[in-house]
């Protein structure tokens, strides 16, 4: 069985041929970084218009690679949830659209959930029950997950997410969008214990939530004093900018990896599995692998190609197809995360 995969979230045009043995077949991704860099963030309407471009070639191009035509499409499988709507729409009537023309099941993608399910696919065995850990540009969640399938919301970010903080931040810093490279690069040769930022509710053992936006503020007021906005009258030297960087993805980290290392203790859970754009972040996954071996933990982060937003981790599509979840051709998006 060869499944379409598509996935148009947020900034990304991606489109994979995945198998029924879990085999990815072709994948192709089209960025829209550089898009988006001048205003330091995804901008809904450029990212959409984007799509509408995209989302043909893309798919043109998946089938190119993997040797196939539509004829040899046995199902569609799509991110309807969750995401921007303009860039979720895109997607969707997409995938409607070839099953319609084709006769073949469409199949609904939650975002959330294939994050996961990429370090299934890494990991090549069943890595459920588990803890999962998202943490992307939009979203940082933590989950228990019985199954591929069955999620429980244990707590997520009250304001930004990680993603969205290290943006805003490399912004502050002069760096360039995307922010989380950016401020992995110079925190590289920064001193992370040269300014103390605050660790928001990591003290808290009765939450699993996080909170990145007072974090980010004390970065702000690091920078340019209290009440105060404008940047440009600002000269900070190159040691600033990384010891900044430095300290501020180390409390990053600290959250997140204190966070997890809660959850899986409530849980009872032994297993974590991380997915996300921040995923990448190279600090975070050394930190994330060092605590696990202390304390016994299997840990599973999906691979760097699979962090960022692909169409690859769209296999979980497999899962429902073999629960025999397919969808009507009245499916909707659902822009907010489904709890």
């Amino acid at each position: 069985m060869n499944i379409l995969t598509l996935e148009t979230t947020c900034d990304e045009t991606a489109a994979a041929i995945i198998t029924d043995r879990l085999e990815a077949a072709a994948s192709v991704v089209a960025s829209q970084d550089a898009l988006h860099r001048r205003f330091g963030g995804v901008v809904p309407e450029i990212a959409s218009r984007a799509h509408l471009e995209r989302i043909l070639p893309v798919i043109d191009e998946v089938l190119h690679r993997a040797g196939l035509s539509l004829d040899e499409i046995d199902a569609v499988a799509v991110a309807n949830t969750p995401g921007l709507a303009g860039s979720l729409l895109v997607g969707l009537v997409a995938a409607k659209t070839l099953c319609l023309v084709k006769g073949i099941p469409l199949v609904a993608v939650n975002h959330l959930q294939a994050h996961i399910y990429a370090c299934r696919l890494a990991a090549e065995t069943d890595v459920f029950p588990c803890v999962g850990l998202i943490v992307s540009g939009g979203h940082t969640s933590l989950y228990h997950c019985d199954d591929p399938l069955s999620f429980e919301l244990l707590g997520s970010t009250i304001d930004d997410a990680a993603g969205e903080a290290f943006d805003k931040v490399a912004t502050m810093l002069g760096l360039p969008y995307p922010g989380g490279p950016a401020i992995q690069r110079a925190a590289e040769s920064g001193n992370p214990r040269a300014y103390r930022f605050p660790r928001p509710l990591l003290d808290d053992e009765d939450r699993l939530d996080f909170s990145f936006s007072g974090l980010k503020t004390a970065v702000r007021y690091q920078i340019v004093g209290p009440g105060k906005t404008d940047f440009a009258k600002i000269k900070l030297d190159r040691r600033q900018v990384a010891d900044l960087a430095a300290g501020f993805q180390e409390a990053v980290v600290d959250c997140l990896l204190g966070k997890a290392m809660l959850a899986l203790k409530q849980t009872g859970r032994k297993i974590l599995c991380v997915g996300g754009g921040v995923a990448a972040n190279a600090r975070l996954r050394k930190r994330l692998a060092d605590e696990a071996q202390q304390r016994n933990i299997q840990l599973h982060i999906a691979p760097l190609q699979l962090c960022t937003d692909n169409a690859v981790m769209g296999a979980i599509a497999v899962e429902r197809l073999r629960a025999g979840l397919t969808e009507n051709l009245d499916l909707d998006i659902s822009p907010g995360v489904v709890r």
